[in-house]
């Protein structure tokens, strides 16, 4: 006689990336998120972005759930609620500084000549107004 052995044996153990974070952020605040590599600090940006769905718990911005976000309301909060400064620039070559600091108003649907306007005012204040025409390349490190 022939014994059935199961093809697939699963053993479900439950990871808690996130377990008791609390805190609270107030507007103009600035706010550093430290600690050792594999402690969760990605998955938090990540969840509060809400490039990851959270499993439990609450993420609230201005008294409102961001799991609870439509899908229209999440894409809203994207494009005009949210921003990265990535570690490795994520600046396209093909493109001017100029051309990369204006993609990032593109989602906004805004005319041409005030995503011109908005990314000069940007870069005067962080005073790049003299390398907006070269390309990512052309730019130091610290400059991109």
């Amino acid at each position: 006689m022939f014994r059935q052995v199961p093809i697939l044996r699963l053993s479900v153990c439950v990871t808690k990336a996130l377990d008791r974070v609390s805190f609270d952020v107030k507007a103009g605040e600035f706010l550093a998120i430290m600690g050792a590599s594999g402690s969760g600090k990605t998955t938090l940006l990540n969840c509060i972005s809400t490039i990851d769905a959270i499993s439990a718990g609450k993420i609230l911005l201005e008294g409102v759930s961001v799991a609870d976000l439509s899908e229209s309301e999440s894409a809203t909060f994207h494009r005009e609620r949210l921003g990265f400064v990535f570690q490795d620039f994520n600046l396209l070559d093909t493109l001017t500084i100029e051309e990369n600091i204006g993609l990032a108003l593109s989602p906004n649907h805004q005319n041409p000549g005030t995503v011109q306007n908005r990314v000069r005012e940007v870069a005067g204040k962080l005073g790049i107004t003299g390398i907006l025409t070269k390309f990512p390349y052309q730019v130091s490190g610290g400059q991109k």
